[in-house]
């Protein structure tokens, strides 16, 4: 019990504390947001804060902190430690960067941040990756709420109506129907504008979601303080059946969402297109990471306290775990309406995957997202790989279990990726790097060993299966290269124009903007006649061009000459 309150304490102390260091090293100020300058009335716009924060929370959950540490608490209380160490330190800094870079990328998602840091080879590749695993995301947050609901809805049935037949709820029947439902609303939620569904609808369920938790929270207490044997402590038995796998690396893949998270690295772009103001960054991309920790914290805890009194639930399925978590804390109705906050986390993850994969796609491909017609030319496809992989991973409990293996494997995969770029990023901007690098090297470090050691021997997906300690040797020394080549990238070359502001130009409307908006205006900045001395005085410091004949070019000839460069 102890331990778990410390562990809380350690999140809420952590934001404050460590919070505060990023945010310093991160130095949001009071420049125009993307929401201010790329205003769309679908994906650019200004939302309420407070409605900010509660979308991103519900964006980047999923089951993860739910599914992820039922599953994790299994390795022992230590995870009542690791989850707020890891998070402060790892996953909340994960978001928070992720979440500035793309603020100072004109709300750009994470492959075009990737390639203006890691270069063309390793845009094209990540972009390939973070479409595939976003993909894997819709999918198990499609199947994973639909066998919830499949669970509870027969039960409910007869209960209210004893007269029924059991046989009557086609078990089945109800999990291909909620599977329909919640595929529609994914459809529905991606391509209306962001204001329409999300921003009306995520605050009601951020709502339900925090008071399911909080009620298990209260719940946790109660039965803790009557029966302290069994709660938050690893009993004999526990002990007994715990998991064996080495911590590092299976318990980092396994708890993906409340410590790191690389699928949070693809939502926080979608409310950086929705902030007023820079300044709000640290509350809702590091604070709802840390409420998500909290989240975490609350249903390990719940998890570890069913397993101790009933051990033989350490075989089953998270989901059946989940079930009784929720019967035996809160009873039927209370019980019900939690099931459905979690259903809420994974669908209202599932449905921003589908957007960031749609806003991904067409900006690469260049693709305008103000027509419906364009974005529904975008989903179709996406929506018919996805039955797929639906109909694919149901045909066994082994099929699902290699998806949501690879699930959680891409996801840290994707985590390091993001702190690499961070790393890139903020020595380019002549920042300190080590809020990105210390969590970014871990990550690489186990998402490399688990590569590298696991094995369907070894209980995991496929893999190479070498020796543990061989595959931390090696798994070091490619971190080591990997780091060392983002300090090579990142002091290669240096962007001061932030910081100076002589390095600025004028646009039509008399606002002062960096080579960044150039490149996102598509042509519709015009250099004016009296700037043309510091346009010339930027290009030099950017070393962007030795042009000839700059006098003689038109503006959009000039842009695109040095912007290409």
């Amino acid at each position: 019990m102890l331990l778990f309150l410390f562990g809380c304490v350690m999140l809420v102390v952590g934001y404050f504390l460590y919070g505060n260091i990023v945010e310093a090293i991160l130095q949001p100020d009071d420049r125009k947001t993307p929401a201010v300058k790329k205003f769309d009335g679908v994906d650019f716009m200004i939302l309420p804060t407070w409605k900010n924060m509660l979308i991103q929370l519900l964006n980047i959950a999923g089951i993860g902190p739910v599914i992820g540490v039922i599953l994790g608490i299994k390795f022992g209380s230590i995870v009542f430690l690791i989850i707020p160490v890891g998070n402060i330190i790892g996953g909340a800094v994960h978001d928070f960067i992720s979440g500035m870079m793309s603020m100072r990328n004109q709300g750009a998602n994470l492959p075009i941040i990737i390639k203006r840091n890691l270069g063309q080879f390793s845009f094209w590749i990540l972009s390939g990756f973070m479409i595939l695993l976003l993909l894997l995301v819709v999918a198990v947050f499609v199947n994973v709420p639909a066998d919830l609901l499949n669970g509870m809805i027969p039960d409910i049935l007869n209960k209210m109506f004893p007269s029924l037949n059991n046989g009557m709820v086609s078990s089945p029947t109800i999990f291909w129907i909620a599977v329909g439902a919640i595929g529609l609303y994914y459809i529905v939620a991606t391509l209306f504008p962001i204001d329409q569904i999300i921003g009306r609808f995520y605050p009601i369920f951020g709502l339900i979601l925090l008071l399911g938790t909080a009620a298990v929270f209260v719940a946790l207490l109660w039965h803790g303080n009557n029966d302290p044997a069994h709660f938050m402590i690893e009993t004999e038995a526990f002990k007994a059946n715990m998991l064996k796998d080495p911590i590092i690396p299976c318990l980092f893949v396994t708890i993906a969402c409340g410590i790191m998270s690389g699928f949070h690295g693809t939502q926080s772009p979608i409310i950086a297109r929705t902030l007023k103001s820079e300044r709000d960054a640290k509350k809702v991309f590091y604070g709802m990471m840390v409420v998500e920790g909290l989240i975490g914290m609350v249903w390990a805890a719940a998890g570890m306290a069913i397993y101790n009194l009933n051990t033989a639930m350490m075989s089953e399925t998270p989901m059946k775990v989940l079930l009784n978590i929720t019967q035996y804390f809160l009873g039927g109705p209370m019980g019900n309406i939690t099931i459905l906050a979690v259903v809420i986390l994974a669908i209202t993850s599932g449905d921003t995957a589908m957007r960031c994969i749609r806003l991904t796609i067409a900006e690469n491909l260049h693709i305008s997202q103000s027509s419906v017609i364009n974005r529904l030319a975008i989903c179709i496809p996406l929506i018919l790989i996805i039955v797929a992989l639906l109909l694919w991973s149901n045909k066994s409990a082994e099929s699902f279990k290699i998806l949501w293996n690879y699930f959680a494997w891409g996801n840290q995969v994707l985590a390091a990726l993001t702190l690499l770029t961070g790393t890139v990023w903020l020595l380019r901007k002549r920042r300190n790097p080590l809020i990105a690098v210390i969590p970014g090297a871990f990550m690489c470090f186990v998402v490399i060993t688990y590569i590298l050691w696991t094995s369907k021997a070894h209980g995991g997906p496929a893999g190479i299966g070498l020796n543990l300690k061989i595959s931390y040797m090696i798994a070091a020394g490619l971190t080591l290269l990997l780091f060392g080549w983002a300090f090579y990238l990142g002091s290669a070359s240096t962007e001061s124009e932030e910081e100076d502001p002589s390095n600025r130009i004028e646009n039509k409307n008399g606002d002062w903007d960096d080579l960044q908006d150039l490149e996102d205006s598509d042509g519709e900045c015009s250099l004016n006649p009296e700037n043309r001395k510091k346009w010339k005085r930027f290009a030099k410091l950017a070393v962007l061009a030795d042009l000839k004949n700059m006098e003689e070019m038109d503006d959009e000839e000039l842009l695109k000459r040095i912007i290409g460069k």
